[in-house]
C-alpha cells in the first residue's frame, strides 16, 4: 500500500505533470500533421528521454501517444487526410461535417469521445494488470519462448497481407537482433569485422529509420507527384448549434462510446491487432446497431464517437501485454517497451515486483495524461488545426534534421546516424513492397529474451528436444502459433483463388 500511495504521489510532482502535460499538447500537434504518427513520434523523442528521471520519461512518451491518437482525426475531419491510419474511419463522417460547416462540432464529438476511450482503458489497466502479472510469474523459460513465437507470428500475420512476407520480416528482425556479441559464449556474431557492432543495433536509429526516415522519403514522393498538398477547409459555421456538442447529442452516443471502448479494449490486449482494426470493427458494429445506418458517411457524430472512442481505448489497453508478459501489442508499446529498457527496466510480471513505486507512479501519469487531453483539446483545438497548416518545405527538412540528431544524441555516434540512414532505405521499400516493419521492429526488440528463453530451454533440458511436450502451457502456445500459421495460408490462398475466378 505504501508504495502505491508513494507512486500516485510521484506523479503529482511538478516535474511529472509538466512533462505529461508537454507530452499530451506536442503529441495532439504532432498527430494533426499527416504522415507523423505515435510511434514516429516516440522513436523521435525517446533520446530527449535520456536526461529525465524513468517516471518522467514515460509519462512523457505516454502524454505523446494518446495526444497523437486524437490529433490524428484533425487532419482526418478538416482535410479528409487521417493523420494517422486509425484516424480514416473518423474522416468518413468528420469530413463530410466539415463541408458544412460543422467542422469545429465534428472535433469536439472526437475529443469527447476519445477521452472516454482512454480514460476507461487506463482504468482497466490499472484494475487488471497487477493480478495479471502476479500469475505470469509462474510462466518459465518454455512457456516464455512459445509466448513470443505465438506474438510474433500474429503480428506477422496482420502487420502484411502475406503472411510469408510478415514471417520473413519477423525473421529479419530476429537477425539484426542478434548482431553483436553471443551473450553465452561472449563472442562476436554477424558483425563483419566491424567494430561497432560488437555491441549490437541500437534500438533509437534503427527505429527512427524504419518509422520517421522512410515515411518521409514515401511523403516527398507522394508530395512531388501530385503537386502540393490539400488545402484546409474554408469555412466554419458561427452558430452555437453547428459548433457545439450539445449534453443530449453526448447522451444520445453513450452506448456507442461504452461498446467501442470495450471493442478497443478487448482488440488492443490482443498482441499485433492494433488501432485502425478496433476503429474499423466499432464504427461497423455502430452502424449496424443505429437506427439510422444510412446516415453513416454523410456527416454522423456516432460515427465518430464510434472510432475515436475504439482507436483511444487501444492506447491504454496495449499496455496490458507489456506490462504483464513484457510483450508489446504494437508498435507504440514496442517504442515504450524501448523506453523502459534504456532506463535499466525489463517491461514484464517482474517489473511490478522490482519498481512497484514507479509502476503506480506510471499508472497515475496514465490517468493524468487523460484528463490533460480533454484540457489541451477543449482549450488549445484551434490552435493545434493550424498544425495542419504547415507547408511540406518547411516540415520535412525539420523532421528530417530532427531524425538525424535524434540518431546522433543517443551514443554521440556518427555510426547510429548511418545505420539510421540505412534502415531509412530499407524501410522504405518494406513499406513500397508490403513487408511488415512492425513485425521487422517488434522481432528486433524481443529477441533478446526470446534467445535468452531458448538458450535457458536447452540447458536445463540437456538438449533435450522433447522438452517443450512436458509443459501443458508451452505446447498449446505452439499449437496456436501452428493454427495461426495454418489458418492465414489457408485465408491467404482462398481470397487469391476468389480474386482469380473474379477476374
Amino acid at each position: 500500500m505504501e508504495s502505491i500511495i508513494a507512486g500516485l504521489l510521484d506523479s503529482l510532482s511538478p516535474i511529472s505533470l509538466l512533462f505529461v502535460f508537454g507530452g499530451v499538447a506536442l503529441g495532439v500537434a504532432i498527430g494533426a500533421i499527416p504522415g507523423i504518427n505515435g510511434p514516429m513520434a516516440i522513436a523521435l523523442f525517446i533520446p530527449l528521454t535520456y536526461y529525465m528521471s524513468p517516471l518522467a520519461a514515460i509519462g512523457f512518451l505516454v502524454g505523446l501517444n494518446k495526444g497523437a491518437f486524437f490529433g490524428g482525426a484533425i487532419s482526418a475531419i478538416l482535410l479528409r487526410t487521417p493523420g494517422t491510419p486509425e484516424a480514416a474511419a473518423t474522416s468518413w463522417d468528420g469530413y463530410p461535417l466539415t463541408q458544412q460547416g460543422k467542422g469545429e462540432k465534428a472535433l469536439r464529438m472526437a475529443l469527447y469521445a476519445s477521452f472516454a476511450g482512454d480514460l476507461f482503458a487506463t482504468i482497466v489497466l490499472v484494475v487488471i494488470a497487477a493480478p495479471l502479472a502476479t500469475v505470469a510469474l509462474y510462466m518459465g523459460p518454455p512457456e516464455m519462448f512459445a509466448l513470443i513465437t505465438l506474438a510474433l507470428t500474429v503480428v506477422a500475420g496482420i502487420g502484411s497481407k502475406s503472411i510469408a512476407r510478415g514471417l520473413i520480416a519477423a525473421a529479419f528482425g530476429l537477425t539484426a537482433g542478434m548482431i553483436g556479441t553471443e551473450p553465452v559464449t561472449a563472442l562476436p556474431r554477424l558483425t563483419f569485422d566491424i567494430y561497432q557492432l560488437e555491441s549490437g543495433l541500437s534500438l533509437i536509429p534503427v527505429a527512427i529509420g524504419l518509422l520517421a526516415f522512410s515515411e518521409i522519403l514515401i511523403q516527398l514522393e507522394r508530395h512531388v507527384g501530385s503537386g502540393g498538398s490539400q488545402g484546409s477547409a474554408t469555412h466554419f459555421s458561427s452558430r452555437p448549434e453547428d459548433r457545439l456538442v450539445a449534453w443530449k447529442e453526448l447522451f444520445d452516443n453513450l452506448k456507442t462510446l461504452f461498446r467501442s471502448s470495450l471493442i478497443g479494449v478487448g482488440v488492443g490486449a490482443m498482441p499485433g491487432l492494433g488501432a485502425p482494426v478496433a476503429s474499423f470493427l466499432s464504427y461497423d458494429q455502430a452502424q449496424k446497431r443505429s437506427k439510422t445506418p444510412d446516415k453513416f458517411g454523410k456527416g454522423n457524430l456516432e460515427g465518430i464517437a464510434a472510432s475515436e472512442s475504439a482507436n483511444s481505448a487501444v492506447v491504454g489497453a496495449s499496455l496490458i501485454p507489456l506490462f504483464v508478459l513484457g510483450i508489446p501489442g504494437n508498435l507504440a508499446v514496442a517504442m515504450l517497451m524501448g523506453a523502459f529498457m534504456i532506463h535499466g527496466m525489463m517491461p514484464g510480471p517482474l517489473l511490478f515486483e522490482e519498481n512497484s513505486q514507479l509502476m503506480y507512479g506510471v499508472f497515475g501519469s496514465l490517468v493524468i495524461a487523460s484528463f490533460f487531453l480533454l484540457l489541451i483539446g477543449r482549450f488549445g483545438l484551434k490552435l493545434f488545426c493550424k498544425a495542419v497548416q504547415i507547408p511540406a518545405v518547411i516540415l520535412y527538412p525539420i523532421v528530417i534534421f530532427t531524425c538525424i540528431m535524434g540518431s546522433y544524441l543517443g551514443q554521440s555516434s556518427i555510426f547510429d546516424v548511418i545505420v539510421m540512414l540505412v534502415f531509412g532505405v530499407i524501410g522504405y521499400f518494406m513499406r513500397k513492397f508490403d513487408y511488415s516493419f512492425v513485425a521487422f521492429l517488434i522481432g528486433f526488440i524481443l529477441v533478446p529474451e526470446w534467445e535468452r528463453a531458448l538458450q535457458q530451454v536447452v540447458i536445463t533440458s540437456q538438449f533435450d528436444p522433447f522438452m517443450f511436450f512436458t509443459r501443458p502451457v508451452a505446447v498449446i502456445l505452439m499449437l496456436l502459433v501452428l493454427y495461426v500459421v495454418i489458418k492465414t495460408f489457408v485465408g491467404n490462398i482462398r481470397n487469391k483463388g476468389y480474386k482469380e475466378t473474379r477476374a
